[in-house]
């Protein structure tokens, strides 16, 4: 009779950790739904492309006593495929944004209801194709061509980054062959194109991004532009 009694508790234990993870499991991914929601209405992810996407993951199990402390150690928002304009509003200066990723660590909210938080640090970084910085050049600075932006060689504005990462543009323009420096620069929540040699023209983009987040770092990579993230004390939402 102990045996058996043993044996239904057993069971009933295993059966109530799996209702326990499967509550769990359901409410994580309704949280993450809704602050997915949350962020393409108030900085306009995924949004301007057919292709635009957001995702939002909150990490650490279990997420119910998370929840309950009003409190999250670690979540990560990855977004891409949206476009940018520049602070001017020049013609043509639409830019696509190939992927943002954030870290957000130690997360707060003041309530169940509210639409803002608050997280103690946040890295990241911003990733710009190639491809789509030509677009935008040759629509911005173009004169009888296409031009093309690609790394500049001998450097990528080191190992760590720095302020500005060096680039290459080429084409024709104004019926004649150019090959130039340009540098994408970054200072607090924008970055800026710089083409000193076509009457030191600059554009500068501002990425949407939560309150207290600046750009840090600027590499060009063989494979894109990438823009390094930090941000400390950052308020999400309204």
């Amino acid at each position: 009779m102990k045996r058996r009694w043993v044996k239904v508790l057993t069971i009933t234990l295993v059966i109530l950790a799996g209702l326990f993870v499967a509550v769990d499991r359901i409410a994580v991914h309704y949280a993450e739904k809704e602050a997915v929601a949350l962020a393409e209405e108030k900085y306009g992810y995924g949004s301007g492309s057919t292709n635009g996407f957001t995702e939002l993951s909150i990490h650490g199990f279990p997420f119910l006593t998370q929840a309950a402390d009003l409190s999250l150690d670690h979540v990560t928002l990855t977004a891409g495929n949206f476009s940018v304009n520049t602070s001017a509003n020049a013609q043509g200066d639409h830019l696509n944004v190939r992927k943002l990723s954030l870290d957000l660590h130690d997360l707060t909210a003041p309530s169940f209801t509210a639409r803002s938080a608050g997280a103690n640090l946040v890295t990241g970084r911003v990733t710009i194709g190639y491809e789509d910085l030509s677009g935008v050049v040759s629509r911005l600075l173009g004169k009888g061509g296409a031009l093309t932006v690609a790394p500049a060689a001998g450097g990528s504005g080191g190992a760590a980054g720095g302020q500005s990462a060096p680039l290459r543009i080429t084409g024709t323009w104004d019926g004649r062959p150019l090959d130039t420096a340009a540098t994408v620069a970054v200072a607090a929540d924008e970055f800026q194109l710089r083409v000193p040699e076509l009457g030191g023209s600059t554009y500068t983009w501002r990425v949407p991004l939560p309150r207290n987040i600046d750009f840090t770092a600027a590499r060009s990579n063989p494979d894109g532009l990438e823009l390094e993230l930090t941000g400390h004390q950052v308020v999400l939402g309204d």
